[in-house]
């Protein structure tokens, strides 16, 4: 039954492992390695991996403990894990950043990232905020900070901060799915249809529509999170 394992292809995540397996356990971490690191975390995530992708930060922090980035994708692993407790842990320990820091936007992104994911749209805006001052040119964190404006009542504010991601990301279907719906929600129709008019065909456009209908009527009839609003 001891059956040897295939061999695999070799590709760039298969070398990055290799490497990592060669890093040196003490001091501070070379570019290069943390690079390595942050490669398999990321692609862990994009393949829907978050429990490898809390592996790998689990042995990057015993190398290399106290790094901000590593901090930032835990948060968002454990999100993506649906694990709310753990995530709003660690980014309760997550430090203070300058206004210059380079770590500004993800920080406080992240931040906001736990705020939305406990119905706390108000703040999580905030915190968006501050990540594009941060990340002007950032269409995702625009996009995140339009729809938190969007959840937290400011319609207008909304679809203007969601244009500006539009125009950042011309082909992004989520931004323009937000911006739609900040615009039905707004009832600005006839913005609506100029918009559907150049998305896909007519049973693509109808489909589109029911979805917005539905999601609109949602976000209209929720209540907000109780208690006091969190900041950023």
């Amino acid at each position: 039954m001891n059956r040897q394992p295939a061999p695999r292809p070799w590709t760039a995540a298969g070398a990055a492992a290799l490497l990592l397996a060669a890093a040196a356990p003490a001091g501070a971490a070379p570019p290069a390695t943390q690079g390595l690191y942050f490669q398999l975390i990321r692609q862990a995530r994009a393949d829907g991996r978050p429990r490898a992708a809390l592996a790998y930060l689990d042995d990057f922090d015993r190398r290399y403990p106290g790094d901000n980035d590593a901090r930032v994708l835990r948060i968002d692993s454990l999100l993506d894990l649906g694990d709310l407790a753990e995530a709003q842990a660690v980014a309760a320990g997550l430090p203070a950043v300058s206004e210059d820091s380079p770590s500004r936007a993800a920080v406080t992104a992240a931040r906001g990232h736990v705020l939305a994911a406990t119905g706390h749209w108000a703040g999580a805006a905030a915190c968006y905020r501050a990540a594009v001052r941060a990340s002007p040119a950032d269409a995702r964190l625009r996009n995140a900070l339009g729809y938190a404006l969007l959840r937290s009542g400011d319609r207008h504010q909304s679809a203007e901060t969601l244009r500006a991601a539009a125009d950042l990301a011309p082909g992004a279907e989520v931004i323009r799915n937000n911006l739609l719906l900040a615009l039905t929600l707004s009832g600005r129709t006839a913005e609506v249809e100029a918009i559907l008019a150049g998305s896909g065909d007519d049973a693509g456009r109808a489909r589109l529509r029911v979805q917005l209908s539905r999601q609109a009527a949602a976000i209209a009839g929720e209540r907000k999170a109780s208690g006091s609003e969190a900041s950023c």
